[in-house]
């Protein structure tokens, strides 16, 4: 092995836990890969300019053919390749719905030979690598305690948007500047990654723009939200506490997209309907750059038990 093998830049991956219930019981799906001859839980490397959250649910459609929204976050294994290079892959859980399993579009292929629904205790002893279990295990934790069904809240801060001592108009018609257009294109098939059900936005034009690409992507149209503009940071937080806990009453995935001085508020009232405690997580998710987002994985069953897991992605452009 030479020096350069083992210390150049790690190869990126991302994939997750399929899971479903049936009868009762917790499946999850795994490969059988055709030229390794091993079984693995299906995952695949990241391709340029794609986020981790963007490839997780390609490389899951192209390997098992269906169409899933990533949960919960379940972690990131490392290991070496035979040639020596570090290899890191992240996971999430995504609950298989039966209509994705009647759509899928699988077929074996040079790559995937076949693929097998197991029950927890079987996937263990099938699954051909120690690294594999105990991303099972972690997710088999979550399902026993009630907390790996989840929805998400994800708060978006909108993209670079022109200076205030540049604009003479109107606050709230400053527009993005062609970084900001670049980071709002970069972001929406992440967030797009997580099947979101509703797309809300400030009334800001340097927010509407910034969400456009995420509803060109998932098909949604974008809700104009006052109760997030800038002004609403002026109230104090009530007007945006009220729209979070109606979001949360709802209990599927939303995108609040706002701006800096709102997000810590959004962040904040998300802590306090579900009673989490303060985080460095949560800190973090409440200071985003343009552009970034914060997915704040919330239990579907028992909301009041507090956040599962927060995630914060960057944009790539």
């Amino acid at each position: 092995m030479s020096p350069s093998a083992s210390t150049g830049t790690p190869v990126l991956a991302a994939g997750a836990v399929c899971w479903r219930v049936v009868d009762g019981a917790v499946q999850i799906l795994l490969v059988y890969r055709t030229q390794h001859r091993d079984t693995s839980l299906p995952k695949g490397k990241v391709d340029p300019g794609e986020t981790l959250p963007e490839t997780a649910v390609r490389e899951i459609a192209e390997e098992t053919g269906l169409i899933v929204a990533l949960g919960v976050p379940l972690g990131v294994v490392e290991y070496s390749l035979p040639n020596g290079r570090d290899k890191v892959v992240y996971y999430w859980a995504a609950e298989v719905s039966a209509l994705a399993i009647a759509n899928s579009t699988f077929s074996a292929n040079d790559e995937i030979e076949s693929l097998h629904w197991m029950s927890l205790a079987d996937a263990r002893a099938a699954l051909s690598y120690p690294h594999d279990v105990d991303v099972v295990e972690r997710f088999a934790t979550l399902h026993e305690l009630g907390r790996a069904r989840t929805f998400a809240i994800i708060a978006l801060r909108h993209g670079k948007a022109v200076p205030p001592s540049s604009w003479d108009g109107p606050d709230s018609t400053r527009p993005l500047l062609q970084r900001g257009v670049d980071q709002a294109l970069s972001i929406a098939p992440g967030i797009a990654a997580y099947r979101p059900a509703k797309l809300i936005s400030s009334t800001a034009e340097r927010c509407l723009r910034t969400l456009a690409p995420t509803a060109r992507v998932t098909g949604l149209d974008v809700r104009e939200r006052a109760q997030i503009s800038q002004r609403a940071y002026e109230s104090g937080g009530a007007a945006v506490t009220k729209i979070v806990v109606r979001r949360l009453r709802k209990s599927v995935t939303t995108v609040l997209c706002s701006h800096g001085p709102v997000l810590p508020q959004i962040i904040a009232a998300v802590a306090r309907a579900t009673g989490s405690p303060d985080s460095g997580q949560l800190q973090r998710a409440a200071s985003l750059g343009t552009g970034e987002y914060a997915v704040l994985h919330v239990p579907v069953d028992h909301p009041e038990t507090g956040v599962v897991a927060v995630e914060v992605h960057s944009p790539t452009a």
